[in-house]
């Protein structure tokens, strides 16, 4: 018995554009961005952008503009943080882009310590 009303087979997913994205490349192990991982375009690239995807396209016209996180980049794209990921280690790998860490937190003052250095300076300066 045939159904005339057949539901179309589905062939794609939401997990198939991800995949072709990435170019099927999983992340490598030695590119562990965190999301505050910081990501610049390098100076001077703009005839490598040509052969890029449309995706990485977008990434680059993004941090070719300034410094943005990771999480940042993958907001703005619409793009799940894991792709941006890939996207960024590939484009590091081809140079480019910068990747740094995030500047780290700063370490509390030592109140005491600055009295005391204020306290000398003032003895030493005679204010």
């Amino acid at each position: 018995m045939h159904d005339d009303q057949e539901q179309p087979l589905e062939l794609t997913s939401e997990l198939v554009p991800l995949f072709v994205i990435a170019n099927g490349r999983d992340l490598p192990p030695d590119h562990e961005y965190s999301r505050t991982t910081l990501v610049t375009a390098q100076e001077g690239i703009s005839t490598a952008t040509r052969t890029l995807s449309p995706e990485a396209r977008e990434v680059m016209d993004l941090v070719s503009d300034g410094i943005l996180s990771v999480a940042e980049v993958s907001g703005l794209t619409h793009l799940p943080l894991g792709i941006v990921r890939i996207l960024v280690a590939q484009m590091a790998e081809d140079g480019l882009v910068l990747v740094r860490p995030p500047t780290p937190r700063a370490e509390p003052v030592d109140r005491e310590l600055l009295k005391a250095v204020i306290a000398g300076l003032q003895t030493t300066l005679g204010a």
